[in-house]
């Protein structure tokens, strides 16, 4: 069995048990739509004798925009070849022709040919909006859960993968879709053997990372903190990821896998 010596029984915090991005964005999906029945609503306001019918049609669309200015930046690549919004994604590359129209045949590509998974157990595709959803990926079939977020993008409305999560490395800094420049400040919890979670800074296009580090949570089978300063050369402007993984006490394989979309500059 591959597995991590005290690995603790998966907790309601395990992306297993079905919490995760999926109910999230059903839950803002529901939210909006609340906001544009609200916006059809038409109400009264008395002035002494006088009645005035005022739409509020108005005010939710003022709602509504203010609250897009904090979703993610989805400003297309420069990069050759790019589409639409696929800046936001980790894989594939928007430089290549590579495309899925499998969300499961998109996350196992990300396994194997990004990631580094040797042979992994992928689970079926978990649809969260119309257009998004998660697929499940382990090592090995009773190893840890790497969760993998993909969705539908650009005009031929392919499936590109966003990135991953795994309960046992909780990542702090950096954010998701965050700009860094050199040193990046990598905080966070992690669990593995020996506590020894690897790190890999990679840019879009380039199959050798920038920079390999290690950070170091806990080996007791408890998540602990982990923070250090991580130096790469700057690869200019673009986007990239920030990969964690944790490796197999046994073979040495990659066990599971947390992916954050970064971008360059500063």
């Amino acid at each position: 069995m591959d597995e991590t010596p005290g690995a603790p029984t998966p907790t309601d915090g395990d992306a297993s048990t079905g919490s995760g991005p999926g109910k999230a964005v059903i839950a803002v999906t529901a939210v909006l739509a609340a906001l544009a029945v609200a916006g059809l609503v038409v109400y009264l306001v008395r002035d002494d004798d006088e009645a005035t019918t005022v739409d509020t049609t108005t005010t939710a669309s003022s709602t509504t925009s203010a609250s897009t200015t904090t979703e993610p930046d989805t400003t297309p690549s420069t990069e050759p070849g790019a589409v639409g919004d696929t800046a936001t994604a980790v894989w594939p590359w928007a430089s290549t022709a590579q495309r899925f129209e499998d969300p499961v045949a998109a996350a196992r590509s990300f396994a194997v040919d990004y990631v580094g998974f040797t042979d992994p157990v992928m689970g079926e595709f978990q649809q969260g909006d119309a257009r998004s959803g998660e697929v499940e990926v382990r090592a090995v079939p009773d190893g840890p859960v790497t969760n993998v977020f993909v969705r539908q993008l650009g005009p031929d409305e392919s499936w590109w993968v966003l990135g991953s999560a795994t309960a046992n490395v909780e990542v702090d800094e950096p954010a998701a879709l965050a700009t860094i420049g050199s040193p990046v400040t990598l905080s966070g919890r992690a669990r593995a053997f020996e506590g020894t979670v690897n790190v890999e800074i990679r840019a879009d296009g380039n199959e050798e990372p920038l920079a390999t580090d290690f950070v170091t949570g806990r080996g007791d089978g408890t998540l602990g903190p982990f923070s250090k300063d991580v130096a790469f050369p700057s690869p200019g402007s673009g986007g990239g990821a920030v990969v964690f993984t944790t490796l197999s006490m046994e073979n040495g394989q990659v066990r599971e896998a947390g992916v954050l979309r970064v971008r360059f500059g500063g």
